[in-house]
């Protein structure tokens, strides 16, 4: 039954809001930088490597072993801006409250991130964490590509062969996240923040971040 919940973990169907934000996403539209399959694929594969795998990816291993309340407030304060914590902040609201009416519990800090939400989830359902990891990025691959699918717009087959592509680049990244050592964690992305930020003022937009 592991693998039954790991999936609807990992389901799109997951009430947690994930389909109204775009992480920074649109912003990259707007500015031309995102404009058709080719630059989406690299700027969703370049914040893969370069931010999630580098600080959920670690953090979120630690969240089976160490403290939830520590590691909460770390994650939370790596976020650069105002929507990237608001974001996370309320998709770990919203996963922390249907896993209470799911019978699972509830995270035991007051302000929990999604992934510490979903940590927990996973953990509470005894999934591996490494199995767990994956599915979240996997998660987080989704939900870009969903989110380039309406902003650039890409077709459905676009979005598909992206996935097909960056999905791969998942696997080859769970090593170095395994490996990785707290020196070695981080999340500069500074052309994420700036456009992240730009965000909270542009004039037209899909998405809440």
């Amino acid at each position: 039954m592991s693998l039954a919940k790991l999936l609807q973990l990992a389901s799109p169907a997951l009430p947690v809001g994930a389909y109204s934000y775009s992480g920074g996403l649109e912003s990259a539209v707007e500015a031309g930088i995102v404009k058709d399959a080719a630059s989406a694929q690299q700027w969703i594969g370049d914040v893969l490597e370069h931010s999630v795998a580098r600080m959920e990816g670690p953090i979120f291993l630690s969240f089976f072993s160490g403290s939830f309340d520590e590691l909460n407030e770390k994650f939370l304060a790596s976020r650069e801006t105002a929507e990237l914590r608001a974001e996370t902040v309320q998709m770990g609201y919203s996963l922390n409250r249907l896993l209470k009416d799911l019978g699972v519990g509830e995270v035991p800090v007051e302000e929990p991130s999604f992934p510490a939400a979903f940590a927990f989830a996973a953990a509470h359902w005894k999934i591996e964490p490494q199995d767990a990891l994956q599915a979240y990025l996997w998660t987080w691959l989704e939900n870009q590509v969903m989110a380039a699918m309406k902003a650039v717009p890409l077709g459905q087959t676009d979005g598909q062969k992206i996935l097909l592509i960056l999905g791969e680049r998942i696997s080859e990244l769970m090593p170095k996240i395994l490996s990785m050592k707290d020196e070695d964690m981080g999340n500069f992305a500074p052309g994420l923040a700036m456009l992240s930020s730009q965000h909270e003022t542009q004039y037209s937009r899909l998405f809440r971040s």
